[in-house]
């Protein structure tokens, strides 16, 4: 059984970091892609990111641009996600997902692609 776990969320204040991580377990995606959404109150799910596991491609959505950065570690099977210069916008569940297959990093985005989500950490940024 695939499971995905997310870590890291916590409550910080605005300009702070923070790292998610993203362990799986049940299976190696090692050519597949890893992807983290979020999702605030009221709001739609975002897309903040993704990264392909063989080679390492990724892309980010409008709001992680320059801001955050994803890299991996093959040999734990763990995805991370790095997050600087936190807004309270940033405030949200964030959730990582995963597929098993590789495709396109111009779909990374689309959420509906990945097989596998995690339950989700909170991540409040306070003003």
């Amino acid at each position: 059984q695939v499971q995905l776990v997310e870590s890291g969320g916590g409550l910080v204040q605005a300009g702070d970091s923070l790292r998610l991580s993203c362990a799986a377990s049940g299976r190696t995606f090692s050519n597949g892609v890893m992807g983290w959404f979020r999702q605030a109150p009221g709001k739609e799910r975002e897309f903040v990111g993704a990264i392909n596991w063989s080679g390492g491609s990724s892309s980010y959505g409008d709001s992680a641009k320059g801001r955050f950065t994803i890299s991996m570690d093959n040999a734990k099977n763990t995805v991370y996600l790095q997050m600087n210069s936190l807004k309270p916008e940033d405030t949200a569940v964030y959730y990582c997902a995963a597929t098993g297959f590789p495709f396109s990093s111009s779909l990374y985005y689309q959420a509906h692609l990945y097989t596998y989500w995690g339950q989700g950490t909170q991540v409040t940024v306070s003003s």
